[in-house]
């Protein structure tokens, strides 16, 4: 009985997490002329879902819109934008458990 426990869980104890990170870069906005100036540079927004046997959390698009809710928690004025956006997305693998968290950074410019 003893050695068909330790079978189990020694698996289990040695096996850890591992995480991935991946994401991409969207600039919506143009700077290519010098008719602009930053007013709040690496603004950050961030949403986490957790998953247990795959089930749970929230869907992909759920968390980017939640992300980008949390960057964009002040509403932009005149003239400025969001420029250099950046969706990056890091996921940690455990042995039950699945954690996905996204995170928008993205700079605040005000246009002349």
């Amino acid at each position: 009985m003893k050695y068909l426990i330790k079978l189990i869980l020694i698996p289990f104890v040695l096996s850890g997490c591992s995480a991935t990170h991946d994401g991409y870069f969207l600039s919506p906005t143009t700077l290519s002329s010098n008719n602009f100036t930053y007013v709040k540079k690496g603004l950050k927004g961030s949403a986490k879902a957790t998953y247990f046997l795959g089930m749970g959390g929230l869907h992909k698009q759920t968390l980017v819109y939640a992300a980008k809710r949390n960057l964009m928690s002040d509403t932009l004025l005149d003239g400025q934008a969001m420029a250099n956006i950046t969706v990056n997305w890091k996921t940690t693998y455990g042995i039950l458990i699945i954690t996905k968290q996204c995170t928008i950074t993205a700079d605040l410019v005000q246009f002349k």
